[in-house]
């Protein structure tokens, strides 16, 4: 599993093992579901009007980018984990201007039903997304 450093220059460049992008990329998929997999839940669990359709359009999305970061290379694949990475800190950031000065007119508390898991999963995977995004982007560079 490990990496073959070359020298370009006066860096020291070390490649990404096609195994660690790959669990990478798997790990960002499962958090694109999860994420959207809570927001479909809310909507089967009562939570309708605007919301609710928002809460769906995000469970679509989250699956067409998890779908998206399995499926596609190259140039599509770094466009596929950034779009990624923006969507899951777009959520987390709505997210958090629900909690804490309202959004649209929606004002969220921390008690109502999965808030809690959902910044933590939205949390994880902005770090998670973040790392992908920083591998495939070395691994496009790799010779």
């Amino acid at each position: 599993m490990s990496s073959h450093p070359r020298e370009t220059g006066s860096l020291r460049w070390v490649g990404v093992s096609h195994r660690t992008l790959l669990a990478w990329r798997l790990l960002s998929a499962v958090m694109l579901l999860v994420m959207g997999g809570i927001h479909l839940y809310l909507v089967f669990d009562g939570v309708g009007g605007p919301l609710g359709v928002l809460f769906v359009l995000n469970a679509v999305g989250a699956l067409v980018l998890a779908i998206a970061i399995i499926v596609l290379r190259g140039r599509l694949l770094s466009l596929a984990t950034g779009l990624s990475l923006l969507f899951m800190v777009g959520t987390l950031l709505a997210l958090v201007l629900a909690l804490t000065v309202g959004l649209f007119g929606i004002h969220e508390v921390l008690s109502f039903r999965l808030v809690p898991a959902t910044l933590v999963v939205e949390s994880v995977g902005t770090i998670i997304l973040a790392v992908t995004v920083a591998l495939v982007s070395r691994s496009r560079r790799a010779p």
